[in-house]
């Protein structure tokens, strides 16, 4: 196992410059996510971390030593791609030796990592298979099973569920986690898939234009987004943003959304009157009734998942979300009281679109 550490490192295709001076420390032993829209650069992160590009500026520590001139097969580093690239004419056995064959290790201790590796991937029984013979997942297993034959001191995994169903991603995150708590790698993970990210990750670091946003731990980043556009990457339904000002009235803090409108505030706030904010609320911070509560709104569309009831209504012509576990029934065209939770709203500056935080 080992640490990575970037350091100031520019990347810059021709005149075009993709990675902007970033440093970014990954501790030894951490599961740590890049996450964010594609063109951000995390996969051309990726991919200097294992050499299969250079830096432009700055260096990259793997284990303290600086890889910058290292080829990627000696940097000790093992990578997964969103491809599973396993030869078609060898099974899986012979897939997962490949490279131990190729540097000519014993037979026998082959035997010995190969089948270590299929027993953690419960791959055991399909050694003798061809890669047409097996799904998209264990496709993908055996493509995770020839890099831990290797014993790398870090994982790096390249949106290796992008090609795999809704149903098999979901069986693939957790066994991905498994795995990491098994063998605690250093691993790090790119993904434009925010639930993807807040499922696995120790640490998350939220990407755009070449630049990271916000990193920290996923339930932190969740709870306490930096900017707007934290606040709209990470959830599922999005975070309801809502334009207004911020005034007094009867002495308490709201937000004026329109003449009608106003958005209820917590007392410390942190915003000045007369400033113009975005006022966000999560769907699940916000609790829809049929006939009580503190906002008028008008419902759209109500989506049963099962578990809760994601209602969509119009309040002062802007579409929102709401979330409620208890089984009311919402009629679309109807009236529909919103009450969000005022200890869970985020208010952003709309100049700069940065957090104002509480006082």
């Amino acid at each position: 196992m080992a640490s990575v550490t970037i350091s100031d490192v520019s990347k810059s295709f021709g005149t075009v410059e993709v990675i902007h001076g970033l440093s970014l420390d990954i501790p030894d032993g951490k599961f740590v996510v890049l996450l964010g829209p594609s063109g951000c650069g995390k996969s051309t992160l990726l991919r200097m971390i294992a050499g299969l590009e250079t830096a432009t500026k700055g260096d990259i520590a793997i284990a303290d030593t600086v890889v910058n001139t290292v080829h990627p097969k000696d940097r000790n580093i093992a990578m997964v791609f969103q491809n599973y690239a396993l030869y078609a004419h060898m099974t899986v056995f012979d897939n997962m030796a490949f490279s131990m064959d190729l540097r000519g290790t014993p037979k026998a201790e082959m035997k010995e990592k190969v089948d270590w590796a299929a027993s953690i991937l419960n791959l055991t029984d399909y050694l003798d298979r061809y890669p047409r013979q097996l799904s998209g997942g264990q496709r993908q297993r055996v493509a995770m099973g020839r890099a831990i034959v290797r014993d790398p001191a870090v994982f790096l995994f390249d949106e290796p569920l992008s090609n795999l169903d809704a149903k098999l991603r979901v069986q693939m995150r957790t066994e991905i986690k498994e795995l990491h708590q098994k063998l605690k790698t250093t691993t790090v993970y790119v993904t434009h898939d925010q639930i993807e990210a807040m499922t696995m990750a120790d640490h998350i670091v939220i990407m755009r234009d070449g630049v990271i946003e916000q990193e920290g731990r996923p339930l932190d980043i969740y709870d306490g987004p930096d900017n707007l556009f934290v606040a709209g990457f990470i959830g599922s339904p999005g975070m309801n943003m809502l334009n207004g000002t911020v005034e007094r009235m009867d002495g308490t803090p709201i937000v004026r959304m329109t003449d009608e409108i106003a958005l209820p505030l917590p007392e410390n706030a942190g915003a000045k009157d007369g400033q113009a904010v975005v006022y966000g609320i999560r769907p699940e911070h916000l609790e829809p009734r049929p006939d009580t509560g503190t906002l008028a709104a008008t419902t759209q569309v109500v989506e049963p998942t099962g578990p809760e009831n994601h209602v969509y209504a119009s309040l002062g012509g802007v579409e929102v979300c709401a979330i409620t576990r208890d089984r009311i029934e919402f009629k679309p065209e109807a009236p529909v009281r919103l009450t969000p939770d005022l200890e869970r709203v985020h208010l952003f500056d709309a100049d700069t679109g940065m957090v104002i935080r509480h006082g």
